[in-house]
């Protein structure tokens, strides 16, 4: 429909640019992987956000009244390949949410061209976006965070895995929740709208 596709630009060819080019960008990074030997060049760090100190670091020098507190970063001199792998198993809950975030948006907004803004179809479409946003956000944090506290307890020893460790490294991610939250009322609301067109189609 004319009208639908006026009313999705530019949003439609940016998601689609995007999505390709970070599919390409993902498809060159595991060949690059491959080619240069996986994870051996892979170092770990990780910083504990729950634990602070009032020691300032040297260089760090504040202005007067100021005072700078310092956050320990813990980085394996010579990890393990289970540690490298944990490590990288870190980033790909983010990763895989947003690439899938972006296939289904790209979804919705090609449907809602073909079959039009106020349907069923786009409706159920948006209502998909919305709960893998709302749950998939959370799960990610969840996953990352377990795995961050997993690798600071191999490499700090003040520090075990246990809930209190990962509640200090867990970081809501409250934007996604009321993003996913606000995508399930626009479903609601087009829903209705997708039933009053039909029946207006209907008397006409």
């Amino acid at each position: 429909m004319p009208e639908d596709r006026k009313l999705l630009e530019p949003m439609a060819t940016v998601v689609s640019v995007v999505l390709r080019t970070l599919l390409a960008l993902v498809a060159a990074g595991l060949i690059l992987n491959v080619v240069h030997g996986g994870l051996a060049d892979v170092s770990v760090c990780v910083t504990d956000d729950s634990t602070t100190s009032s020691e300032s670091p040297a260089g760090l020098l504040p202005e007067p009244g100021a005072q700078v507190d310092s956050v320990p970063r813990y980085c394996a001199q010579n990890p393990d390949a289970t540690l490298r792998l944990l490590n990288q198993l870190g980033d790909l809950p983010s990763t895989l949410l947003l690439i899938s975030g972006l296939f289904l948006l790209h979804r919705l907004l090609q449907g809602a061209v073909r079959d039009g803004v106020y349907t069923a179809r786009t409706a159920a479409r948006l209502r998909l976006l919305g709960w893998w946003l709302l749950v998939g956000s959370l799960v990610a944090e969840i996953v990352e965070a377990n795995v961050r506290a997993a690798v600071l307890a191999d490499l700090a020893q003040a520090a075990d895995f246990t809930a209190m460790t990962w509640l200090g490294l867990w970081s809501p991610p409250y934007l996604a929740v009321l993003t996913g939250l606000g995508l399930l009322t626009f479903a609601r609301i087009t829903r209705a709208g997708a039933a009053m067109r039909e029946d207006l189609e209907g008397v006409v």
